[in-house]
């Protein structure tokens, strides 16, 4: 079975430290990761590579084992004295090290770890579990689901200070949602939980819940991680969003402008009858108390909707031209141009 030299997989020297190792493994993940290598069959060996390479290099006492023997592992092997699950503990485990990982398939997709590293150390240390461990993620309500790993430092976890796997979410909601609140359904470790967007979110707000999240391998029964969730909100073209105020558009005919009206205007939730004065001028701003979105840590207060009109000129033909023109003969208007000042 070919040798497999961990440090190359990685882009690192021999002489490399655990910071060093640990920096070039997270940026492979990122760059090979299967999220942004859709299909790419290259792409996902490597990521597994990648994987198998830090699991060895970022554990103190498989580095060594593994630089001890290097490609001389199956003299040493053949010879009686190999590894095996009863010198390891297997990937979660052993003494010592970092895991970190992130990814949103599952350890059975990825197809685990090789036989070369299965027979360096002892194929049966994994497991029933997988070698990445417990914890997987999916798709859930509209918003995607991932997960992230990261479990810290491994002897700690073994003296009983295992950190949680924290998972995260991202939840779109529309304008309107933000303006009545929403509640989406995610999957977390086989349990499925409904979660509350608060009324008045922002645009990347996160949202936390302790102890909603995964379970490490091996931790107790109801002992888990956070559940993350960051909202994403779909834009509205019919709105410009600040803060808690919303600044719609709103056309209008010239008769509506000149002599008053009473039209609909969009609002986050409907839409709402809005009273045009008479001799309402083009881009003029009407301001409609709380009719905007609700404000973060105000209860029950809102913003404003403010509606900035837009005044449509008619297509005249040259008789109604001739109509207009006599009106405003009998009723000229001021210059707004004068004194270099437009009205």
């Amino acid at each position: 079975m070919e040798y497999k030299d961990y440090y190359a997989t990685l882009g690192v020297p021999k002489t490399a430290t655990q910071a060093e190792i640990k920096k070039a493994y997270r940026r492979l993940a990122r760059e090979l990761h299967p999220d942004r290598n859709p299909g790419d069959k290259d792409a996902e060996r490597r990521f597994k590579e990648a994987n198998e390479a830090h699991a060895v290099l970022s554990d103190p006492e498989k580095r060594k084992h593994y630089d001890e023997l290097g490609a001389n592992w199956q003299a040493y092997q053949q010879s009686g004295f190999g590894g095996g699950a009863t010198d390891w503990a297997g990937f979660g485990g052993a003494p010592g090290g970092t895991r970190w990982e992130y990814r949103r398939v599952s350890p059975e997709d990825l197809g685990g770890f090789s036989e070369f590293f299965q027979s360096f150390f002892g194929g049966s240390a994994f497991g029933s579990a997988g070698p990445m461990g417990a914890g997987t993620s999916s798709r859930a309500g509209t918003g995607g689901f991932e997960t992230i790993f990261d479990l810290g430092d491994l002897g700690g976890a073994r003296r009983g200070a295992a950190s949680q796997p924290t998972a995260t979410a991202v939840a779109e909601v529309t304008l309107e949602e933000v303006a009545r609140g929403a509640e989406r359904m995610v999957d977390v470790d086989g349990r499925r939980l409904r979660v509350t967007i608060p009324p008045g979110v922002s645009d990347g707000q996160k949202i936390k819940l302790r102890g909603a999240g995964l379970r490490a391998a091996g931790a107790e029964q109801g002992s888990a991680g956070d559940l993350v969730i960051t909202v994403r909100v779909k834009p509205d073209p019919r709105f410009e969003r600040r803060g808690a105020d919303l600044v719609t558009e709103l056309p209008l005919t010239l008769a509506e402008a000149m002599l008053g009206a009473e039209v609909p205007v969009p609002t986050p939730t409907g839409s709402a009858k809005l009273r045009i004065r008479p001799n309402t001028q083009n881009g003029q701003e009407i301001h409609l108390r709380g009719r905007g979105l609700p404000k973060r840590g105000a209860k029950g207060e809102k913003g404003d909707l403010i509606v900035r009109t837009r005044v449509v000129l008619p297509q005249l033909d040259e008789q109604a031209r001739e109509d207009i023109g006599a009106v405003l003969g009998r009723h000229p208007q001021p210059d707004p141009r004068r004194h270099g000042r437009v009205h």
